[in-house]
């Protein structure tokens, strides 16, 4: 008579590799439960629970608020709505209309008119987008490396507003070779925005002074003192002229047009894209990067480690406000090259905040953030002259992504995403008791 095994060896070897046996125990006769492999359903639970599907729910949530604010100043929609009740048909097509066509007209200004003669004139929307993502993407690499780093720098205005005059200074005034002057003129402007943000920088580190209200002041002194320097003659104003406004740039300072004369897009993408590179590089294969996660983590912490962190604030402010200088040369060098006022900044620095925290601070969702919005901006034009749709409506939907954004639970509420770190079972249970669960790895 063979001797009995022990019960924790009963069905040891029935166990197969990289499946969930469950053991019912007790007096249940059933045999052991086999679950299904869960690992693709583990991927998914891991991809919607990111941070890339809460920036896209967002993003659709702001899109339908639009609808509904575009259907409901409609006029078309509006005189159906007063007899809803007896056609209600009329309504619901008028308010098709006024969506459909909203959108369409936004799509055909940001990304391809369709009713063009030529193709060439059918991608100039597309062009315009990415002229305007430019700025966009080059500040909000900036902004998304001051929030990695734990320092939310909000000084872009200002920072913008000294790059500009640093590089449309030299783009002007300074008589230098074809080539070498558009160099010289991107470094000096990227350098006086470095400067204006390491100063900041340099505050938080001495002094524990907030960067918050120190960029909101910086903002403010770049502000009034580029103001005076376009109302005095002599220095950055055009000569002969009173209007606070600079003469225009050298040819040889200007940035080359990728596609010719007839398109607007400019060599400035193309650095915005190299800054893309840069910035995933410094992050997440350099050792100043990880210095500067570290600190965004932890600064206790990384203090224990051994990690200056006075040292690694100013530096991750010097390298913000460089970035965020690059859009404003881009901006005086590529985009307005007549001459430009203190409004030059184009609310570009504050827009840029919303392009990060939307990219949640890594270098692609940054690029694909500004073009977003680079295409919302060149396609509001069209809407409102197509569809008489008002461009306050565009900005409208910008700040409710800026919303959603502040509010990750809600955007998770809304479309049933799992909450961050919430792993899905490995089997449903039977019901029963003293159940125990064996893994073969």
């Amino acid at each position: 008579m063979s001797e009995p095994k022990h019960p924790v060896d009963a069905g040891a070897a029935d166990v197969v590799p990289g499946v969930v046996a469950i053991d019912a125990g007790g007096d249940d006769p059933s045999p052991p439960a086999v679950a299904r492999d869960t690992r693709w359903g583990d991927a998914l639970s891991r991809i919607v629970s990111g941070g890339w599907a809460v920036s896209l729910g967002a993003v659709v949530l702001a899109v339908l608020a639009g609808s509904v604010m575009i259907a409901f100043t409609d006029e078309n929609v509006q005189a159906s709505a007063q007899y809803f009740f007896a056609r209600p048909g009329d309504t619901f097509a008028a308010v098709g209309q006024a969506v459909g066509g909203a959108y369409a007209a936004l799509f055909r200004g940001a990304v391809y008119n369709y009713t063009a003669d030529s193709f060439a004139q059918g991608i100039r929307p597309l062009t315009q987008s990415m002229t305007y993502a430019t700025p966009l993407i080059a500040a909000g690499l900036g902004l998304a490396i001051g929030f990695r780093s734990g320092l939310f720098n909000i000084g872009g205005q200002g920072q913008m507003l000294m790059a500009a005059a640093g590089a449309g200074w030299v783009g002007f005034a300074w008589d230098l070779p074809a080539g070498l002057h558009v160099v010289v003129a991107v470094a000096v402007g990227v350098a006086a925005g470095a400067l204006w943000a390491g100063l900041a920088g340099l505050l938080k580190a001495t002094t524990g002074a907030h960067e918050v209200i120190v960029t909101i002041m910086l903002n403010y002194i770049a502000f009034y003192l580029l103001s005076y320097l376009l109302a005095t003659p002599g220095l950055l104003q055009a000569p002969g002229s009173a209007n606070p406004k600079t003469p225009p740039m050298a040819d040889t300072a200007l940035l080359p047009r990728l596609l010719g004369p007839e398109f607007r897009l400019h060599l400035g993408f193309l650095l915005a894209l190299c800054a893309v590179v840069l910035v995933w590089w410094i992050l997440d294969r350099s050792r100043l990067g990880f210095s500067l996660r570290a600190v965004g983590e932890n600064p206790h912490a990384a203090r224990v480690a051994g990690i200056d962190v006075p040292r690694s604030t100013v530096l991750a402010m010097l390298v913000s406000g460089a970035l965020i200088g690059l859009a404003g040369s881009t901006q005086v060098l590529g985009l307005i090259t007549t001459g430009f006022s203190y409004d030059i900044d184009a609310g570009i620095g504050f827009d840029a905040i919303t392009v990060a925290l939307l990219g949640s601070s890594s270098p692609v969702g940054v690029l694909l953030a500004g073009l977003l919005f680079g295409a919302f901006k060149a396609g509001g034009s069209v809407m409102q002259a197509s569809q008489g749709i008002p461009i306050e409506i565009v900005l409208v939907v910008q700040s409710l992504i800026v919303l959603f954004i502040a509010a990750p639970p809600l955007v998770r509420a809304v479309f049933r995403l799992p909450q961050p770190g919430r792993r899905r079972p490995a089997a449903s249970r039977r019901p029963g008791a003293g159940r125990r669960e064996e893994v073969q790895r």
